[in-house]
């Protein structure tokens, strides 16, 4: 089979290589991976930003969709033509994280190896069912970015109909939260610096949008908007460059879910968080049982994921590239069966 493979740190180091196909256990299946989908993590990891000391050589990415090719002699969960998703910590299956769970997460220089390879051998208990309406581009962004989001609206926030959510930018956790609230809903201010992006924003179902290079001050233009009450929810990507201005924009006993480091260093006084008595809740993407739930409800709602652009398995470069330029609106994916 193909894999691409980090030998050495860079978009342009990244590395095709032929390896073996690999053997399956008795309580595992190998799944033929169709597609992928690249989130910013996945970036960081190719570029040696998420853990320069990682071990290589390692085959990138958490995110995938394929169908079941082979079952282990035990396994009764999957037969083979099933269409799934690996889960993004092969570990975790409900509760809380733990240093064994975090380990666990596919395409980081750990054991676990990533989707940006042809096929795949996992543990029947590691795989989620694809909604049935879904591409297989389409379902290899649900994963990371989709499950991420719903943690922080759904599981952590509690997200609740007529509550107000702002989302930060374009990237894939804010356009999945955006789906996600206004399904539940809620009531969406999504900010962007780009007036087209803005443009499709409010096509998705946001409410108000707001041009943060327009708008510096956006947590104040959040403030005018919701009457000086603030929001329910704000889903926080950027970090601590934007962290004050987040906690600022949430009414008192808000919720602010911290996902992202997207921006740089910034001075941040905590008097802020107890003053307002803001709950600022750090997510790390989310539990099978979770994945369960949420593919449940987009099959339900028959939500489909907003893939920016589609690339061939060759053209990973081209992709990472592509992402790093930042023009990007929801997700980026890759065709496996286009070359």
């Amino acid at each position: 089979m193909k894999a691409w493979v980090i030998n050495n740190f860079g978009i342009d180091e990244l590395s095709l290589e032929d390896r073996r196909v690999p053997a399956i256990g008795e309580s595992e299946v190998l799944v033929k991976f169709h597609a992928a989908s690249i989130n910013f993590r996945d970036l960081m990891v190719v570029e040696g930003t998420y853990n320069p000391k990682m071990k290589l050589p390692a085959v990138p990415f958490s995110d995938g969709a394929g169908e079941v090719v082979e079952v282990g002699s035990s396994v009764t969960k999957w037969k083979a033509g099933d269409r799934v998703m690996p889960i993004f910590a092969q570990l975790w299956f409900d509760g809380d994280p733990n240093a064994e769970i975090r380990k666990s997460s596919l395409g980081a220089g750990s054991s676990w190896e990533g989707t940006l390879r042809e096929f795949g051998a996992f543990n029947e208990s590691g795989l989620v069912a694809i909604p049935s309406h879904l591409s297989y581009q389409e379902a290899a962004t649900l994963p990371c970015a989709a499950l991420t989001a719903w943690h922080s609206l759904v599981a952590s926030g509690d997200v609740k109909p007529g509550e107000t959510v702002v989302t930060l930018g374009t990237g894939g956790v804010s356009v999945f939260a955006l789906q996600f609230a206004k399904a539940a809903g809620a009531r969406v201010i999504a900010t962007s610096s780009s007036e087209e992006k803005l443009e499709r924003l409010r096509e998705l179902g946001a409410d108000e949008t707001i041009n943060y290079r327009e708008r510096e001050d956006w947590d104040k233009a959040i403030l005018e908007i919701t009457g000086g009450r603030g929001a329910d929810h704000v889903i926080e990507v950027g970090g601590s460059g934007t962290l004050p201005r987040s906690i600022n924009a949430t009414r008192f006993g808000g919720h602010i879910a911290m996902i992202g480091a997207l921006t740089g260093a910034a001075s941040f006084n905590p008097t802020s968080v107890f003053m307002k008595a803001v709950r600022v809740q750090g997510i790390y993407v989310g539990h099978r049982r979770m994945f369960e739930e949420m593919a449940r409800a987009i099959e339900v709602n028959q939500l489909r994921p907003v893939v920016d652009s589609t690339f061939g398995f060759g053209d990973v470069k081209a992709a990472l590239h592509h992402m790093k330029d930042g023009k990007h609106f929801g997700k980026v994916a890759f065709d496996f069966d286009r070359n």
